[in-house]
C-alpha cells in the first residue's frame, strides 16, 4: 500500500523550491527553480514538475500541499507594495506620529471619521460622512483599504460598519484591525493593517498562480500556507490576512531545520536572495517574540518567531563608497537582479551594453545597471506621479542600461521610487555574481559576471587607485564582504535577544579585533553557546566561511536548500482567541473578544462566558484554517488586586489555543 504524499513549496526571491514528502519514508525528491515574479505559475510549475518527474504516480497521491514564502517579509524590507488608503476612526492627525506609521504610509492617502470605543466597548456616534465623501475617488487611487478603529478590539462595530460601506461602494479589498490582533496599542495597529493591505494583492498573486497551476495539474488537495509563527492557515484565511505570512519562510525553515538536524538547540541563519533571517532553536522550538514581529523598519503586532531579517543575501545589492583613501564596500540591503540572471535569461540585451561600457575609456556611473519591469499588473500602477508614469512607460520586460534610460541625477529618485512600489527591478553586481567570478555557481551566465566584476574593479578611490586590479581579486573581495557582514549580523541578533542593545557589532572596536584577528598583547575572541545552522541554496558556499570567523560548530543540512519547503510539509495548524472581561462600573462586567461584546451582573458569570467564546471561536478558527481534530488548552490571567479590602477587577484575560495537523484529501 502506497503512503499518502505531502507537497511543500516555498517561494522566495530568487528560487521556488519544492519537495515531496511521507510521512513514512522521509523526503523523497526536491527540486530549485527561479521565482517568476511576472507570472508566479511558472516557477511553482518549473520546481513542482521536477518532483512529480522523479516519483512515479505521485499526482494522485498528494493529500496535501503547504506554501512557504518570502514574498511578503521581502517586500517589507524593500519598501514595497501596492497603494493603500487608511480609515482611522476616532484617532487624531497627532497618531500618526507614532510606531512609524506615519513614515509607513508616505503619500498614501488616510481619512479621518468620529467614532471608536473606550476600553470597555463603548462607544462614540459614528461619522460616515467624511468617507462617503471620498469614496468614488478612493476607488481609483488605491489598491485596498485599511481600517482602524480607537479600541476596535473591544468593539469591532465601528470597523464593521466602514467596512461594509466600502464593500458596498467599491470592490477594493478591505482589512479590519480587529481581525489581525486583540491587543491595545492602536497606531501599531493601525500600521500591522495598512501593511496587511499593501501586501493583499502580492500575496493573492501567489495563492492563485499555486492554485491555478494545481487545479491544471488534477492535485485537489486542500492548499495551506505557513504563517509567521510556524503554524498553518488555509489559504482562504491567508488572503484575509497576508501580514500574517511576514517570516513565513524563515518560520518554516526552523521547523525544516529542527526536521532535518534534529538539534533541540541551534542558531539557524538562512541566506536567501534578498535578506539573512536569524533564529534561534530553544529546547526544540522557535523563540516567538510575543511582542509582535519586527521586518525592516516596522514592529508589527503579529505574533511570529522571533527572527532578525537583514537586508543580506546572495542578490543584494554592491554598493562602493570610493570618497575615502581606499574604496569602501557595504552589501544590500536591496536586493538588484544579478548580471550573471539578467544575462542568462536575455543574453542580447544585457552582454552587448557590458562590453560596450568596458570599451569607454572612464568608468560611468550608470554602467553595470539595468532597469527591467516586474510584470505586475497594470493596477498596480495607479497613483503613479507623472514623472513615475513617463519614466515606467520607457522600460519593457527586457532590460535597459541605465546610461540610457537616465537623462538627468534627478531621474533617479524617480527610477527608486517605481522600485519601492515593486514595479522595476534593477540588475546590477551581486554576490551570486561574485561566486560565478570564482567559480563556486554556475547556474547562470559566468561571462556577465565577470564583465560586471571587471567594470566595477576599474572604478577609482579617492587616492586615485583602482578598486581591484582583477576581476577575481575584486569577487574576492565581494566575498569577504559578505563573510564579515554575515558575521556581523549573527552577533547582533544574538545580542539584541539577549537585551545587549549597548553593543553595535558592526562599530565594536572589541568586535572587530575579534573577528578580524588582530594580533596584539591581548587577543579577543567571539563564538556562540550552540551550534550554527545554515540554511538556503547558497549557505554551502558561505557559510564555512562564516562558522569559521565566528569559531563554531556549523551545520549545513543535505537539503538545506530547500529546508522551507521541508518545514512547510511537517508543520501543525494553530489558532488563538483571546477573550477580555473588565468592570467599567461596580458590579458590572463586560465582555468583549472573539467578535462578541456581552454585560453581565455576575463576575464568575462573565468569566464562564469568557471560557465559552474563547474556546468555541479558537476551536471554529483551527477547523477553517484547515485543523482535523483540534486540541483545546486555555490559558487565564486575573488582574484583581484588592483594594480597601474589596476585589477589583482591572482586566481579566482567556487565552484559547486550538492546533492539530491539517485535514489531509481523502484518496
Amino acid at each position: 500500500m502506497t503512503s499518502p504524499l505531502f507537497l511543500g513549496i516555498d517561494t522566495g526571491g530568487t528560487y521556488t523550491d519544492a519537495v515531496l514528502y511521507s510521512e513514512s519514508e522521509g523526503i523523497l525528491a526536491s527540486a530549485k527553480a527561479l521565482t517568476t515574479r511576472h507570472d508566479l505559475a511558472v516557477g511553482v510549475a518549473g520546481a513542482v514538475e521536477t518532483v512529480l518527474s522523479e516519483i512515479g504516480g505521485a499526482t494522485a497521491r498528494i493529500r496535501l500541499v503547504s506554501l512557504s514564502t518570502t514574498l511578503a517579509t521581502n517586500a517589507l524590507v524593500e519598501g514595497q507594495g501596492g497603494r493603500a488608503g487608511l480609515v482611522m476612526i476616532g484617532f487624531s492627525p497627532e497618531d500618526l506620529k507614532r510606531d512609524g506609521l506615519a513614515e509607513a504610509l508616505g503619500s498614501d492617502p488616510v481619512i479621518y471619521l468620529n467614532g471608536g470605543h473606550d476600553v470597555h466597548g463603548r462607544e462614540t456616534p459614528l461619522d460616515l460622512a467624511p468617507l462617503e465623501a471620498r469614496l468614488d475617488e478612493l476607488a481609483n487611487d488605491v489598491a485596498a483599504v485599511a481600517i482602524a478603529g480607537y479600541f476596535a478590539v473591544r468593539n469591532p462595530a465601528h470597523e464593521i460598519a466602514v467596512r461594509a460601506l466600502i464593500r458596498e461602494r467599491t470592490a477594493l479589498p478591505v482589512t479590519c484591525s480587529h481581525d489581525l490582533s486583540s491587543r491595545l496599542g492602536g497606531p501599531r495597529r493601525a500600521l500591522t493593517t495598512l501593511l496587511n493591505a499593501r501586501l493583499i494583492s502580492m500575496v493573492a498573486r501567489l495563492i492563485d498562480a499555486t492554485s491555478g497551476y494545481l487545479g491544471k495539474r488534477g492535485i485537489t488537495a486542500p492548499l495551506m500556507v505557513v504563517r509567521g509563527d510556524g503554524a498553518l492557515i488555509s489559504s482562504d484565511e491567508a488572503l484575509l490576512r497576508p501580514i500574517e505570512t511576514i517570516l513565513s519562510g524563515p518560520a518554516a525553515s526552523l521547523v525544516g531545520a529542527r526536521h532535518l538536524t534534529g538539534l533541540d538547540n541551534a542558531v539557524v541563519s538562512d541566506i536567501g536572495g534578498t535578506t539573512t533571517d536569524i533564529a534561534v532553536l530553544d529546547g526544540g522550538h522557535p523563540r516567538l517574540d510575543v511582542e509582535g514581529a519586527t521586518v525592516g523598519r516596522y514592529r508589527t503586532m503579529v505574533e511570529a518567531v522571533a527572527m532578525h531579517t537583514f537586508g543580506l543575501g546572495g542578490d543584494s545589492e554592491v554598493r562602493l563608497d570610493e570618497g575615502g583613501l581606499d574604496a569602501g564596500m557595504t552589501l544590500g540591503p536591496r536586493r538588484l537582479m544579478p548580471l550573471s540572471l539578467a544575462a542568462h535569461l536575455w543574453p542580447q540585451a544585457v552582454l552587448p551594453v557590458l562590453e560596450r561600457q568596458l570599451r569607454a575609456s572612464y568608468p560611468g556611473r550608470q554602467d553595470g545597471r539595468f532597469a527591467v519591469r516586474t510584470g505586475l499588473p497594470d493596477a498596480m500602477a495607479a497613483g503613479l506621479a507623472p514623472q513615475e508614469a513617463a519614466l515606467y512607460d520607457k522600460l519593457g520586460l527586457e532590460p535597459q542600461p541605465l546610461d540610457v534610460v537616465l537623462s538627468s541625477t534627478a531621474q533617479r529618485a524617480t527610477l527608486d521610487r517605481l522600485v519601492s512600489r515593486g514595479l522595476v527591478l534593477i540588475s546590477g553586481f551581486t554576490p551570486s555574481d561574485a561566486m560565478h567570478v570564482l567559480g563556486r555557481q554556475d547556474q547562470w551566465n559566468k561571462q556577465a559576471a565577470r564583465l560586471g566584476a571587471e567594470i566595477l574593479a576599474r572604478r577609482k578611490s579617492g587616492s586615485g587607485r583602482a578598486v581591484a586590479d582583477t576581476p577575481a581579486m575584486f569577487a574576492e573581495q565581494v566575498s569577504a564582504r559578505l563573510t564579515r557582514q554575515s558575521s556581523e549580523v549573527v552577533l547582533s541578533a544574538l545580542m539584541a535577544d539577549q537585551g545587549m542593545t549597548g553593543v553595535d557589532a558592526t562599530t565594536s572596536t572589541l568586535i572587530d579585533r575579534a573577528l578580524s584577528g588582530t594580533p596584539g598583547f591581548v587577543r579577543f575572541g567571539v563564538t556562540l553557546d550552540r551550534p550554527l545552522v545554515a540554511l538556503g541554496a547558497s549557505a554551502p558556499v558561505h557559510y564555512p566561511a562564516i562558522a569559521a570567523m565566528l569559531k563554531v560548530e556549523s551545520f549545513v543540512p543535505v537539503h538545506a536548500g530547500v529546508a522551507n519547503a521541508v518545514g512547510a510539509v511537517v508543520g501543525q495548524v494553530r489558532q488563538t482567541v483571546t477573550v477580555f472581561v473588565t468592570e467599567p462600573d461596580e458590579g458590572r462586567y463586560a465582555v468583549n473578544g472573539g467578535g462578541e461584546r456581552r454585560m453581565f451582573k455576575s463576575r464568575d458569570d462573565a468569566f464562564d462566558c469568557a471560557r465559552q467564546i474563547s474556546t468555541t471561536e479558537a476551536r471554529a478558527a483551527a477547523i477553517r484554517s484547515g485543523a482535523e481534530s483540534p486540541v483545546i488548552e486555555l490559558q487565564e490571567h486575573i488582574d484583581m488586586p484588592l483594594i480597601e479590602g474589596l476585589e477589583k477587577l482591572i482586566e481579566a484575560r482567556f487565552s484559547a489555543s486550538a492546533s492539530g495537523r491539517p485535514r489531509i484529501a481523502s484518496k
